[in-house]
This record gives C-alpha cells, sequence and structure tokens, in this order.
C-alpha cells in the first residue's frame, strides 16, 4: 500500500568494497568468494555486503509503541526499553521518546507511548518521525481494532489491500501489533480487547512527499513494512551486492537463481522452487543490475518473482522499477487486457484503475488472464537483455498478500 519513501540515492560509507572503486565480479571478488567458502549468500550476504546500516519501519516503530502502551495500560509501568518480535524472529528493542498514562477515577483509562523512526543509512522520508500508539480499552470481545490518529492516512481508494474508511495500517504490520497485544494480555492478565490508535507527528505534512495522495490515502502516512525492516538503498552498494550474490551463487555451483523485489516474493519463490539461500538475489528495483550481470556471468535459470505492479513496468521495458523513475502504464495493461479478450468496458476499467492490483483484480473476476500476460511479457523483456547468454527466465507474479496471479513458464535461447 502507500509508499512511504520518497528517496535519493546515497553514497555507501567509505571503506566499503562498493566506495573503494572494486569491479563486483573481478578476478579479486571471485578470489574473495572462494576463499569464504561458507560464507552466507543470497539476501542475508547481499545486506551484509552493502556496508549501510538497517533501521525500522513506520510497522515496527508502532508495533513497540503499542506493546509499552498497553503494558503501561494493564500495569501501570511503561517498559523502556521495549522489545518486540518482528515476523523473522528478531527481536529489537525501541527506546520511547514519550509516554503518558490517563487516570480516570484512579483507574488506567488509556496509554500512549512515542517511538522515533530510525531509518538507518536509509533516506527515507519518515526518518526522525514520532510514531506514537494510543490504547484504550476495547468492547469484550472485538480484539484489537485499529484507528487513524493524526499524520496517519485513511484509504478512500479501492484497489489497496484495506478496504475504503480503514486506517492506513498495512496487513502485516497489524497483525505484528496484534501479536504484540496478545503477548503483553497473556503476562499481564488483560483481555487483549483494546483499540489502538496509530498517529505520527507531522505525518500529514510528511505524506505530501509521498504516493499517499495520488493513491486515495488521505490525511496522512501509511503504516508500512514486510519484515520490519527498513534495508538502505544505495544505487551502487545495492548494484554492487546484487553481483556479489550472483558470484556466491555461482561458486556454489548453483545453476537456477530467482531474482526478487522483496521478501514476500522471494517466500513465494522458495515455496515453488524450492531454492536455497545463496541462489536468492535481492533485486529490488534493480531489475537491470540483475539481467545485464547474469548476462556476463550467466546462470542456466533465473527466476524472477515480484509484485504485479512492479512486474509489469518490467513487462512494458523499465529495467529500474522504482516508483521514483518509472510508473505503472494503465494504457499498456488496459491493451494487454484487450488481448486477453477483455471488452472495452473492462479494458477502460483497467486503464483508470487506482492501481495495478485493483486492474488484475478486475481482470481476474472477468475471467482475463492479466497476470499471465504481464509475466509473459516480463519473461520478454528479460531475455531481450540477455540474448545471447544461455539463461532461461520463468517469471511469478503475485500480489501484496503472496498470492500467485501471473505466471510464465522457462524460456530460453
Amino acid at each position: 500500500m502507500g509508499e512511504n519513501r520518497r528517496r535519493r540515492p546515497v553514497r555507501p560509507p567509505k571503506g566499503r568494497g562498493a566506495a573503494r572503486g572494486r569491479r563486483p565480479g573481478s578476478a579479486e571478488t571471485r578470489r574473495r568468494v572462494a576463499a569464504a567458502g561458507a560464507e552466507a549468500g543470497g539476501r542475508a550476504g547481499q545486506l551484509k555486503s552493502s556496508g549501510l546500516r538497517h533501521g525500522w519501519t513506520t510497522g515496527a516503530c508502532a508495533t513497540a509503541a503499542t506493546k509499552a502502551a498497553y503494558t503501561a495500560l494493564l500495569t501501570g509501568e511503561f517498559p523502556d526499553p521495549v522489545t518486540i518480535t518482528l515476523p523473522k524472529g528478531q527481536q529489537p528493542a525501541f527506546a520511547l521518546a514519550a509516554e503518558q498514562l490517563t487516570m480516570e477515577s484512579g483507574v488506567p483509562a488509556g496509554a500512549m507511548a512515542g517511538v522515533v523512526k530510525d531509518a538507518g543509512d536509509d533516506p527515507d522520508v519518515t526518518h526522525g518521525a514520532l510514531i506514537r500508539a494510543t490504547v484504550r480499552p476495547g468492547g469484550p470481545g472485538a480484539g484489537v481494532v485499529f484507528r487513524a490518529g493524526p499524520g496517519v492516512g485513511t484509504v478512500t481508494k479501492a484497489g489497496l489491500p484495506l478496504a475504503v474508511g480503514e486506517p492506513a495500517i498495512n496487513p502485516v504490520p497489524r497483525q505484528m501489533i496484534r501479536d504484540a497485544v496478545a503477548e503483553v494480555a497473556a503476562a499481564h492478565g488483560g483481555s487483549g480487547d483494546v483499540v489502538v490508535e496509530v498517529s505520527v507527528d507531522h505525518g500529514e505534512e510528511i505524506a505530501r512527499s509521498t504516493w499517499n495522495p495520488r493513491l486515495g490515502i488521505l490525511g496522512g502516512l501509511s503504516i508500512l513494512g514486510t519484515t520490519g525492516i527498513v534495508v538502505p538503498y544505495s544505487c551502487s552498494a545495492w548494484i554492487d551486492s546484487i553481483r556479489r550474490g550472483v558470484d556466491v551463487a555461482r561458486a556454489a555451483g548453483r545453476t537456477h537463481v530467482a531474482g526478487c523485489t522483496g521478501s514476500t516474493s522471494e517466500k513465494v519463490a522458495v515455496a515453488v522452487h524450492g531454492l536455497p539461500e545463496d541462489a536468492l538475489l535481492d533485486m529490488g528495483d534493480f531489475a537491470g543490475a540483475v539481467l545485464k550481470y547474469l548476462k556476463r556471468h550467466p546462470v542456466p535459470r533465473l527466476t524472477i518473482a515480484g509484485g504485479f505492479a512492479k512486474l509489469s513496468k518490467l513487462a512494458y521495458g523499465h529495467l529500474d522499477l522504482h516508483s521514483a523513475r518509472s510508473q505503472v502504464d494503465k494504457g499498456y495493461l488496459a491493451e494487454l487486457a484487450r488481448r486477453g479478450g477483455a471488452d472495452e468496458e473492462l479494458a477502460a476499467a483497467v486503464a483508470v484503475a487506482n492501481t495495478g492490483l485493483e486492474a488484475v483484480q478486475r481482470c481476474r473476476a472477468a475471467g482475463v488472464p492479466l497476470g499471465d500476460l504481464v509475466a509473459e511479457a516480463a519473461r520478454a523483456t528479460a531475455l531481450g537483455v540477455l540474448l545471447g547468454s544461455p539463461v532461461a527466465v520463468d517469471v511469478i507474479c503475485i500480489d501484496r498478500a503472496g498470492t500467485v496471479v501471473g505466471r510464465a513458464e522457462p524460456l530460453g535461447p
């Protein structure tokens, strides 16, 4: 859902490999890879090799603030720092920047805790923002009810993973918050029936620098994150890490690698193909970097896995999939839909859809295989870049929940 980051390239810290001008894939790199032997490859190896400091998502910060606030609501005391568990099991601790306990007739009636977002070395527009969670008792059996406080947007258009009228708190952060509430309730005898209001200081102003207004998310920012961790963004460092990932896979004798746009598509690629970690390339937005390096350093099979919207850009011919440098062309999607049997009414709806997700959902409901058509066109773009290199390509398009919405089977030279 709404992208909070309007980012600019940053340079990696001095003293790292990329900053010193090593040519990735050179004899020196291959010697380092061979000497490392069991050194981690895949996503973990890429992240380690980027040399940039990771940060925390707005979803992780909101979860930490919620856990601290609910603990105070039940016990009268705010834990500081507060530790949470991320979707992949990491347990970071967050210092509280704000706290307030509201009493009524001598009984806690609400608690607010705030955490300052640290985006690490990523130039995220939300870096330094104060993210607050206010927790109040809810109705019996209601579970966790979410509210948008000041600075958090509300969904006003279809085509997003939340219903119209819902607070712009994405599905994974919602689950993280629910899990934290359940943990605190079990530890301190609570019911777990609470209203959680998430707010971001100056969030409405910050949101003007994001895509949220265009997507129909009004009033503020989205609370985002699928892993809880912000991966630092640097063109040179990230492309270097992609190349190093290919080097590691080749040194390990892998014949099949997957370039994935994010953690959800990575899980799908593993589930579909059973690939080991050192065969996974965290492609992110840099599809061109993966394809151009594999053309010079081929691996027999490449799976490209990613969100439908991003891969529709690749289908159109874009090799940089970042939202600041390429956009989903709805007219192109409408033309693909026509090729797949869509009538003019459906094609017109696709052309004005709010998001790529809405477009593919409309087509699926009508039995038009837009996802497959996008996957096939993305495969054609990839094969055009790889021309002359012995690499077969298949493509998997997913929605935000990780459901496969389009496939293109392996095709090679």
